[in-house]
């Protein structure tokens, strides 16, 4: 059986053709070098409007099956950046180490860090991670934190993922 992984791009230009949708395909890019098993990506491209932001998120964890829906987009301060209030609406638990661990590599690059939002929870049997909108930040956290994904859906019931060990090497405790 396939794994689907949900890939959500946040943003109202890019959702009106108004320029190109970097952060999906940089998602897409990254897992395919990060994941050694069979996956398939489930898209959206979707406008900072918090009631379709849910909408999607609900679909893919519950209708298309995913067991990690990653987004990029709407993690900031503005007031259209609504994607972490969205995320915590439709989750279960909230895993606030995501956004920590993501915030502390960010800051090594970039003082303006400390302004991201980004928080990653369970909806049922998914996990869902918020991760910035830049490409190259989207990688430096999507690397950062993908050690503690496999494990996590593990814990959740979802199916077993492995890694390109040269790359992110997974952990899961030693039985």
């Amino acid at each position: 059986m396939t794994i689907r992984i949900g890939i959500v791009t946040i943003s109202d230009r890019a959702s009106q053709g108004v320029y190109e949708d970097l952060g999906g395909p940089a998602i897409k890019e990254c897992l395919a070098e990060i994941l050694s098993c069979p996956w398939e990506a489930v898209t959206r491209l979707i406008p900072d409007e918090r009631p379709i932001i849910e909408l999607n998120l609900r679909e893919l964890c519950d209708q298309e099956g995913c067991s990690l829906v990653v987004t990029t987009g709407g993690t900031g301060p503005a007031k259209r950046d609504v994607t972490p209030e969205a995320t915590e609406s439709v989750c279960d638990k909230i895993l606030d180490g995501f956004g920590e661990l993501m915030r502390a590599v960010s800051l090594k690059v970039v003082p303006t860090a400390i302004l991201s939002r980004q928080i990653a929870g369970i909806r049922g049997g998914t996990l869902i991670v918020n991760l910035p909108g830049k490409p190259s930040a989207i990688r430096d956290c999507l690397l950062a934190v993908f050690p503690a994904i496999p494990y996590c859906i593990d814990l959740i019931d979802g199916p077993f993922l492995t890694t390109n060990e040269n790359l992110v090497k997974a952990f899961r405790p030693k039985k």
